[in-house]
């Protein structure tokens, strides 16, 4: 069991996953304000079946990015608890972040697409908001990441 001041140590390591978090925010407010100042110049109009039919199917694919993304990260916290190796918690857990970020940032960038192929603002607010609340939803959390480190000292003693 860590104690409070290992604790709050462990905290000054979640820095680095914090700002990919960030960033991935800051990338989602760029792609909005880029649709917005150059908006006009961006967009190509495609007709509206086929764009339709684009904004359904990364629809479905935002619905199924949001439990594979969880899945695939609580596959990857216990594996950081479990695997041997030598990397540190600390990079375990980064890369943990890393992944669900990246995946989640997608569903951003879906929107952002579907505004160049000519839809409305409509649906890159929707889509920016879905990424938006995955990077909530997927944060770093400092109690997954003191489980990896507490499992680590374990298996180190053992």
């Amino acid at each position: 069991m860590l104690g409070q001041v290992e604790r709050e140590q462990l905290k000054s390591d979640l820095i680095l996953p914090w700002i990919i978090v960030i960033m991935m925010l800051v990338m989602l407010a760029a792609a909005i304000m880029a649709c917005h100042i150059a908006g006009g110049q961006l967009q190509q109009h495609l007709p509206h079946d086929q764009r339709e039919l684009i904004r359904t199917i990364l629809y479905a694919v935002a619905i199924v990015t949001f439990p594979l993304t969880n899945l695939i990260r609580h596959i990857q916290l216990r594996l950081n608890q479990t695997m041997p190796g030598d990397k540190s918690a600390k990079n375990r857990y980064l890369l943990t972040v890393t992944v669900s970020a990246a995946l989640i940032e997608s569903v951003g960038i879906f929107g952002f697409v579907m505004f160049i192929l000519g839809d409305d603002f409509n649906t890159l607010y929707i889509f920016t908001g879905l990424s938006a609340l995955g990077l909530f939803l997927y944060r770093p959390k400092p109690d997954e990441y003191y489980d990896i480190v507490e499992a680590r000292n374990a298996q180190k003693q053992e």
